[in-house]
């Protein structure tokens, strides 16, 4: 009678540990895909790589306001789908949402480069955050 109660004890624990394991995995991924999903924005919205590819779209303008302060204004290029894409990437959550739809597809469709795909996209970001809470604690 012990020995089925053990068994039933350890089957129980196992059971509990998969459970835990699930849960850990699934916030880890949901994390990293957050992670990753912010660092691409980021890099389609503001990086100056990818700079040549907004100015397809739309032309930024800087002015100098009654401040002595340098504000910069988004001028939209073009008609139809050109001036759609660049209304898109000048707003920074629309940009979000179809970088977040893409990594979502890519998963879907090839799990194993989604991970590795995430997995730079989301050490680069925890990159960049720590960079920038470093640079603010510096001043």
């Amino acid at each position: 009678m012990a020995v089925f109660l053990f068994a039933y004890i350890k089957k129980g624990r196992k059971k509990e540990e998969r459970r835990r394991w699930r849960l850990l995995s699934g916030t880890l991924s949901f994390l990293l895909f957050a992670l990753a999903s912010f660092r691409l924005t980021r890099l389609v919205v503001f990086d100056t790589i990818t700079a040549p590819f907004r100015r397809l779209f739309h032309e930024e303008q800087e002015e100098v306001n009654e401040q002595g302060e340098v504000e910069t204004y988004i001028i939209i290029k073009g008609k139809g789908l050109r001036s759609w894409i660049g209304e898109l990437l000048s707003c920074y959550w629309c940009t979000g949402m179809w970088c977040t739809a893409a990594l979502l597809l890519i998963y879907i469709l090839f799990p194993v480069i989604s991970m590795w795909l995430n997995l730079l996209l989301a050490i680069a970001a925890a990159a960049g955050i720590i960079e920038a809470i470093v640079s603010k604690l510096v001043k």
